[in-house]
């Protein structure tokens, strides 16, 4: 049995690293403090790591791979004020972790600040259960992006018909799917692993790419508009469920397009190591980028809404993927649909990467600490492409297991993109809520972003939010369920609750510790540990640690 107390030494450096200079130095004087050794580049400014925490959402893209849900659930009125209540709401999220992220930027993340905040009596369990759903949540989006990639470009495709109603990929079996789901995700990952160190330049890129894709399709939706434009009352106040539930609760229903969309606003604190500055940068980018993203995603779905055809026939598409026939109706051209669908698949694998990349940090920092079965291989960092390699293959294989769900169910993918917003939100939630109730006093007001009172607020309602987005994306979009049309996320969600809980009781429960927190560990029912115990922790560390090493060297 773990001794809680004891001290943990950091983890050895493994690779050289390349950046240095002050900004630098300190991050990693700050990442000691924490009770870890760098071990990763940083080679993010302020301005990439709010790139990066812009493409993991990628709104016009995840906005179109997931329209089929609110135009069955209310139509227009649910896909605009879905959005915008959703905005708001992720906006409470990302201010109450922005908060805890300036106090502890770790790759760990949700999961580490878990641990440090919780009593300790509950904290070991409770950061075994975010990290699990942390390294779920982050998974279980990846392969929804990668996946939704795949069948948006089916359906781009289909734009081009070999006879009146009938797409060129209509008749494409099961396997067809899954062997291009399986090219995107080797190509997202082989990006990835192999283009580390010029990730930040496609990330902005991607910025800039954005940016012309929502003029173009802004541009030539309105101003082409072949069947005409619906009036701004229609837009703005229409509501028609075709889902068969109750006006109120298909509303809800109808939120996973945009949940789904800004589900990955904590991903990003996956790459708190890889950051110059990142207690500043980290949560200056989490916040901004969802303002960014609201904009953006009215930009993109005003638009889209004045130039709907008829509801019925979207909701009854055999793809479930109505984007690309909204812009045929609209453009009257089908190869103007597919050009204009363009800038989203590319958006789309930019996407991909960028989740695939925070996916492979989570992974390695839950495992370094132990947390997942064979911890020992998944926590290596590869000396020569200086990233969590192994970690990355462990997340790739995973999503292509799951993946083969969709032989089993046409509806798999509502499965993923369900259960990845389910996971990410627990997780996301696990620190918001032992924060507030045990050391937000305590811990936030020494963070470079504390937002007071408003801080607070935004705490209960991110929790409130959580509460309610959990139960609510198990269920399925249709009352009527068919064995096709269930919603597989209760299943992918069971199965990776049963996984830890075993893995737990087998192991865990004897021998997992948490994180390396000996410099910042305190009892909850004590006064906070002065800032110079926490020096000296830190230098009893590195004094054993130094001990230690000939002894390991020579093993």
């Amino acid at each position: 049995m773990a001794i809680e107390g004891e001290i943990r030494r950091p983890s050895r450096v493994s690779i050289g690293r390349s950046e240095t200079g002050p900004e630098t130095d300190k991050a990693d004087r700050t990442l000691e403090d924490l009770g870890y050794t760098p071990e990763l580049a940083r080679n993010r400014s302020v301005w990439q790591v709010t790139f990066m925490c812009f493409i993991l959402s990628s709104v016009p893209y995840g906005l179109s791979t997931t329209l089929y849900y609110p135009l069955a659930a209310g139509g227009p009125a649910n896909i605009i004020w879905g959005w915008v209540l959703i905005s708001f709401l992720i906006l409470c999220v990302a201010v109450s972790l922005a908060e805890i992220t300036s106090v502890y930027p770790t790759a760990g993340g949700v999961y580490y600040q878990t641990f440090v905040l919780s009593p300790l009596w509950c904290r070991r369990v409770a950061s075994w259960i975010c990290g699990w759903s942390y390294v779920a949540g982050n998974i279980t989006i990846t392969l929804a992006v990668n996946f939704g990639t795949t069948l948006l470009f089916v359906a781009c495709l289909n734009v081009f018909e070999k006879a009146p109603g009938v797409g060129i990929t209509d008749d494409f079996q099961a396997y067809q799917i899954f062997l291009l789901f399986l090219a995107i995700t080797l190509l997202t990952h082989a990006i990835s692993a192999f283009g580390n160190k010029w990730l930040p330049w496609l990330e902005t890129f991607a910025i800039f790419w954005t940016i012309a894709g929502l003029i173009a399709i802004v541009v030539c939706l309105l101003a082409v508009a072949k069947e005409g434009r619906r009036s701004g009352a229609w837009v703005f106040g229409h509501f028609e469920t075709q889902a068969g539930w109750p006006a109120g609760w298909s509303f809800f229903i109808g939120l996973l397009q945009a949940a789904y969309a800004t589900s990955a606003t904590g991903m990003i604190v996956s790459l708190c190591e890889e950051v110059r500055e990142p207690a500043i940068m980290v949560p200056k980018a989490m916040v901004g980028t969802i303002v960014i993203n609201t904009i953006a995603g009215l930009l993109f779905l005003i638009p889209v809404c004045f130039v709907l055809p008829d509801l019925t026939m979207l909701v009854n598409l055999a793809s479930g993927q109505p984007t690309p026939v909204i812009f045929r109706h609209a453009l009257g051209s089908s190869v103007g649909a597919f050009c204009l669908m363009i800038p989203l698949l590319v958006l789309g694998i930019i996407c991909g990467v960028g989740c695939v990349t925070a996916t492979s940090r989570c992974t390695w920092a839950f495992a370094r600490d132990g947390g997942i079965p064979g911890s020992g291989w998944w926590r290596i960092v590869d000396k020569k492409l200086e990233i969590p390699l192994n970690a990355m293959i462990l997340g790739m294989l995973v999503e292509i297991a799951l993946g083969a769900i969709y032989f089993g169910s046409t509806a798999a993918y509502n499965a993923f993109s369900g259960v990845g917003v389910i996971f990410l939100t627990m997780s996301y939630a696990c620190p918001i809520a032992v924060s507030l109730f045990f050391r937000r006093r305590e811990d936030i007001k020494n963070g470079r972003f504390n937002f007071g009172i408003f801080g607070a607020i935004a705490n209960v309602i991110a929790l409130g939010w959580s509460v309610l987005a959990i139960p609510l994306f198990c269920m399925p979009t249709l009352k009527a369920v068919t064995l096709e049309s269930m919603n597989y996320a209760s299943v992918v969600f069971v199965g990776f609750v049963f996984i830890a809980a075993v893995w737990y009781i087998i192991w865990g429960y004897q021998n997992y510790r948490g994180p390396p927190t000996d410099a910042v560990e305190r009892d909850s029912d004590s006064p906070s540990v002065p800032k110079a115990t926490s020096k000296l922790s830190s230098k009893i560390i590195a004094e054993i640690d130094s001990k230690s090493r000939p002894e390991l060297d020579s093993k």
